[in-house]
C-alpha cells in the first residue's frame, strides 16, 4: 500500500491514464475510476476564531473492469496541519468511514451499494482547518492573513485497490474558488477567471491545469512593494507598511541575491513567474526547521528558520529582523526556485552530492550580500565537519557526506574555473528543466564544457574518505591562493 502511486486531488498528477478505457478504445485491465469534473472551494472565515473551510465536489465514473465497494482517501499530515475529521457523501448519502489498516493516514469510504462499471456518482468532501495552538509547530494563520502551501494540505484520492489499478488523476482543467473578506489581496495558482464581491466578501475563481503543478493560496490584508532586478520582478507583501529606508535595504539585498543566482545558474526562464515574498501570518508554526548540518554550513546554527517556499514562486518570510535576517532566511529557499523546486518529482529525492546543491546556491547568494569573505567562511565551516585524518575502513557519517557534497561544488569552481562552472551548470539546468537531474547529468555537462575526465575528479572527491589535501590546504589559512579563488568566482 505504501508504494502504490497516488495523486493529490489538487495536484498535478504524475500518473498517465494509459490503462483507462475512458476514450472507448482501450479495454481497462484492472479496477479504476476517472475524475471527470471537480471543483474545490476554500472559504476563509476570520471570526470568532480564524478557520479555513474546504469543500470539494467530484464527478466520478467507474472506468475499470469491476465494481468497487470503497474509495481510499489520504488525509494531510497532522504534525503540520490541524483539521477536523473530513465528512464525505456519495450522491448526498453520508459515507461510512474507516481507518485503513495499512496506513493510519488513509481513510476508507465505504459505498452503500457497489459502484458499478461505467456508472457515475458525485463525491462531496468537506474539512475545516484550524490554527495551531500556542507553542505548537503546526501551520497557523491569523484573522487578517492565511496561506495554504502547494502539496500537503489537501486530502488525496488514491487509485482503486488491486492489480493494474487506476484513479485519482484530476481532469485537465478544474476550478479553484477562494472566498475571503473584502479588502484581502490574493496570490494563487492557476489563471483568474473572475472576481466577485458580495456581503462583505471577495470571491476569486481560478482555473487550474496540469501546468500549474501544485495549487496554493496566499491571501490577506497585505501592503505591496515591488523590487525589479534585471528581468526578475519581486513582489514584497507585508502586513504593515514598511519603513522606506528599511524596505530599500531589503530590496537592494534581494536584488543582489537574485543577480547572483542569475549569474551563476542562469535566468529562471523567459516564462518564469514573478517572485512573491510574503510576510508570515503567524511566525511560530509558519516554518519547518532547517536540517542542523545545513544550518551550520550556512552559518545559521544559532538562528531560527525565517523563510520557506510555499510554491514555485512564493516565499513566506519573517520580516521582524530586517534586511540581514530576510536575506539570510530567503537565500536557501530562493535558491531552490533556480534549481527546480516543484518542477520535477525528484527534486526532494536527490542524493549526495546534488542534495546539497541548494545549500551551495544559498551560500553563493549570501556571498553576494556579505562579500567575498563569506565564501572562505562557508568553506571553513564545512571543513570543520570533516576529519583531517579519516580512517579508510570507517564509513563516513551522513553529516560528513553532506559537508563534502557542499564543498564539492566549490572544488568544481576551483578546478575548472568560474566560466566553465557557470556554463556547465546552466547547460544542465536548461537541458533537464522539468525532468530532474542527477550526478551523471552534472558530469556530462562539465565533460562537454571542459573536455576533461570529470568523472575521475568526482570519484576522487566522493568515493575517498575526507577531502583532498590540496583543497584543505588552500583554505586552512588566508593564503593568496584562496583570495584569488574568491575573486575568480564572483559574478
Amino acid at each position: 500500500m505504501a508504494n502504490r502511486p497516488h495523486s493529490s486531488l489538487f495536484a498535478k498528477s504524475l500518473l498517465a491514464p494509459i490503462l483507462l478505457g475512458a476514450a472507448g478504445c482501450v479495454a481497462p485491465l484492472g479496477p479504476g475510476y476517472t475524475i471527470e469534473k471537480q471543483e474545490i472551494r476554500i472559504h476563509f472565515n476570520p471570526s470568532p476564531e480564524p478557520r479555513i473551510i474546504i469543500e470539494a465536489d467530484y464527478q466520478l465514473r467507474n472506468t475499470g473492469n469491476q465494481p468497487l465497494s470503497s474509495l481510499e482517501l489520504r488525509l494531510p499530515g497532522r504534525r503540520r496541519f490541524h483539521f477536523t475529521q473530513p465528512h464525505a457523501s456519495w450522491d448526498g448519502a453520508v459515507l461510512i468511514e474507516e481507518i485503513a489498516e495499512a496506513n493510519p493516514r488513509n481513510t476508507l469510504l465505504h459505498f452503500p451499494q457497489p459502484w458499478l462499471v461505467s456508472s457515475s456518482h458525485t463525491l462531496h468532501l468537506s474539512v475545516e482547518f484550524q490554527p495551531a495552538a500556542p507553542g505548537d509547530s503546526g501551520l497557523s494563520f491569523a484573522s487578517d492573513a492565511f496561506f495554504l502551501p502547494s502539496e500537503g494540505w489537501s486530502p488525496e484520492l488514491l487509485p482503486a485497490r488491486g492489480f493494474l489499478s487506476t484513479g485519482g488523476v484530476p481532469p485537465k482543467k478544474w476550478e479553484l474558488q477562494i472566498r475571503m473578506p473584502a479588502g484581502f489581496v490574493v496570490h494563487t495558482s492557476g489563471g483568474k477567471l473572475k472576481t466577485s464581491r458580495s456581503a462583505g466578501e471577495l470571491t476569486v475563481h481560478a482555473l487550474q491545469s496540469h501546468e500549474d503543478r501544485y495549487p496554493f493560496v496566499i491571501a490577506g490584508r497585505y501592503t505591496e512593494a515591488q523590487v525589479i532586478s534585471g528581468n526578475e520582478k519581486v513582489f514584497l507583501w507585508s502586513r504593515a507598511r514598511q519603513d522606506g529606508s528599511a524596505l530599500r535595504q531589503s530590496s537592494d539585498a534581494l536584488a543582489r541575491v537574485i543577480q547572483s543566482y542569475d549569474a551563476v545558474f542562469g535566468n529562471r526562464g523567459t516564462d518564469a513567474h514573478p517572485l512573491w515574498i510574503v510576510e508570515c501570518p503567524v511566525i511560530p508554526g509558519c516554518f519547518r526547521q532547517l536540517r542542523s548540518v545545513n544550518a551550520r554550513l550556512l552559518g545559521e546554527e544559532n538562528e531560527t528558520t525565517s523563510a520557506e517556499l510555499v510554491s514555485l514562486d512564493s516565499l513566506m518570510v519573517d520580516l521582524t529582523g530586517g534586511a540581514p535576517t530576510l536575506v539570510a532566511g530567503a537565500g536557501p529557499s530562493l535558491a531552490s526556485t533556480w534549481l527546480g523546486y516543484g518542477q520535477n518529482p525528484g527534486f526532494f529525492e536527490q542524493v549526495p552530492p546534488l542534495s546539497e546543491f541548494p545549500a551551495f546556491a544559498a551560500a553563493r547568494g549570501r556571498e553576494a550580500v556579505d562579500g567575498p569573505s563569506a565564501r572562505v567562511a562557508a568553506i571553513r565551516r564545512a571543513l570543520q565537519l570533516i576529519p583531517r585524518d579519516p580512517v579508510a575502513s570507517k564509513k563516513e557519517t551522513e553529516d560528513i557526506i553532506r559537508a563534502k557534497s557542499f564543498l564539492f561544488f566549490y572544488a568544481l569552481q576551483d578546478r575548472y574555473g568560474k566560466e566553465a562552472f557557470r556554463a556547465a551548470v546552466r547547460h544542465m539546468l536548461e537541458a533537464r528543466r522539468g525532468k530532474g537531474f542527477d550526478l551523471d547529468d552534472l558530469i556530462a555537462a562539465f565533460g562537454e564544457e571542459t573536455h576533461q575526465n570529470v568523472a575521475e575528479f568526482v570519484r576522487l572527491w566522493m568515493k575517498h574518505p575526507g577531502v583532498p589535501n590540496d583543497f584543505r590546504a588552500r583554505y586552512d589559512d588566508a593564503s593568496s591562493t584562496a583570495t584569488t579563488s574568491l575573486e575568480e568566482t564572483r559574478p
